[in-house]
């Protein structure tokens, strides 16, 4: 190394392949001016692995063994290998310190932006994966083949506990199997968590008796990790089935921690993606919502946020039905890596945002039957109210199930055709 200054050559090797128990990252690069593809590559595997800005006197022989190699550069895109022993089994916080760390500050970078990982199946063993998952859902709710339907109350904040039960209740009795909290409601001076929880216990329980369906909700418990597990302990005390995280702003740490908590407590864990944009809209540099929804499935939610691509909220056909298909089914297409979850349950995708009865088609074409549908203002909207709102909801269902044009199904469903009088088939934005 005499007369060098850096090394970050050394962590380039355009021919490398990939031994079975390293991990390849898939990044979008693009390089600083001046300096070169191979330079940026060389830089990105380095600070993500075990080298650093220049070269040192000493250095143990282990550090050859451990060291990351960018290969395959094509146009904007390189993977790099990273060899197994960098990583502690069961740790996700630190493989998020090398793989997305300081490599996204670096000056050597305008643009940096993980897309996928390959993880290897022993890496993939030091986890346990969601406790439900898809199936697991279906059994809490008791619901063989349709989607699962929920609905948040809105205004997102600003109910009381008894007002938001109240919501609840007509959400219920208008078909719903679950009424959610919003990302921003946790406990407030004027809903607090003890009481939501309580007050929507006893009216869960009446719906239940008039319906004779099971009924549920999404309450969320985001907060400092001690008091988390405390609210999912009341929770299951009032007999919940499910506990609600914002899975981003809690972080994978606590996730983990709330991931074993809830297993042992038999609540599912509905992971929230509030906050996923700041990392993930930027098409050229943060996280994609692909390896975002990765992650959490290592982890072990149950269920998670994924996009519409007909709402409200940002997400392209393309993205959000390549989400679904490798939470579910473990499908790849597009730019993404092969993986092989082995035994890690599948996850059930959540669609919301800006939906409504008309939007129910596209949404279950894109889906199919195995996901959450969450429709909020497009049933609280409604004409007639939450409770027909809800129907109309469920009516459209029926209507994609069963193959009928919802115009022709509206003839003979008022509530259907009352919701379709007021939004017809309108994409939000």
């Amino acid at each position: 190394m005499a007369g060098k200054i850096d090394w970050y050559d050394e962590f380039v090797k355009p021919d490398h392949k990939p031994i079975n128990d390293e991990m390849v990252c898939l990044y979008y690069f693009e390089p600083a001016k001046g300096i070169t593809a191979e330079e940026a590559a060389g830089r990105i595997a380095s600070e993500s692995s075990a080298g650093t800005w220049t070269t040192l006197h000493d250095l143990p022989a282990r550090v050859e063994k451990i060291k990351a190699h960018a290969f395959e550069i094509k146009g904007k895109y390189v993977k790099v290998a990273y060899p197994l022993d960098l990583w502690e089994p069961g740790n996700a916080p630190q493989l998020l310190s090398g793989i997305a760390g300081n490599i996204f500050g670096m000056k050597a970078l305008r643009n940096l932006r993980l897309v996928d990982a390959t993880l290897p199946e022993k890496y993939i063993r030091s986890f346990r994966g969601p406790n439900h998952g898809v199936k697991g859902i279906r059994s809490i709710l008791n619901i063989k083949k349709r989607p699962i339907t929920g609905a948040v109350p809105k205004p997102k904040i600003g109910f009381t506990a008894a007002e938001h039960a109240g919501v609840a209740f007509e959400t219920w009795m208008g078909g719903f199997d679950l009424c959610k909290d919003d990302e921003n409601l946790t406990s407030t001076s004027f809903n607090r968590f003890e009481d939501r929880v309580e007050k929507m216990a006893k009216l869960r329980d009446r719906a239940e008796t008039q319906t004779g369906e099971q009924k549920d909700a999404l309450l969320n418990i985001t907060g400092e990790t001690n008091e988390m597990i405390r609210k999912a302990r009341l929770l299951h005390d009032n007999g919940w089935g499910f506990a609600m995280i914002d899975v981003v702003t809690c972080g994978t740490a606590s996730v983990q921690t709330l991931r074993d908590e809830c297993a042992d407590l038999g609540i599912a864990i509905h992971a929230h993606r509030a906050m996923h944009a700041a990392f993930d809209r930027n098409p050229k540099h943060g996280i994609s919502m692909y390896f975002l929804a990765k992650i959490m499935r290592l982890i072990g939610v149950d269920e998670i946020h994924v996009g519409t691509a007909v709402g409200k909220l940002v997400g392209t056909k393309k993205e959000v039905s390549g989400i679904a298909g490798m939470l579910r089914e473990n499908k790849v297409a597009g730019p993404y890596l092969s993986q092989d979850w082995g035994s890690i349950k599948p996850v059930m995708p959540v669609s919301s945002g800006g939906l409504h009865p008309g939007l129910v088609p596209p949404v279950m074409n894109l889906f199919g039957n195995d996901f959450t549908l969450l429709v909020s203002g497009g049933i609280h909207g409604h004409p007639a109210g939450t409770r027909a709102g809800a129907a109309a909801v469920m009516q459209a269902i029926d209507a994609v199930m069963e193959g009928i044009d919802l115009n022709e199904y509206a003839k003979k469903n008022k509530e259907l055709k009352q919701a379709l009088d007021k939004w017809e088939y309108l994409k939000p934005r």
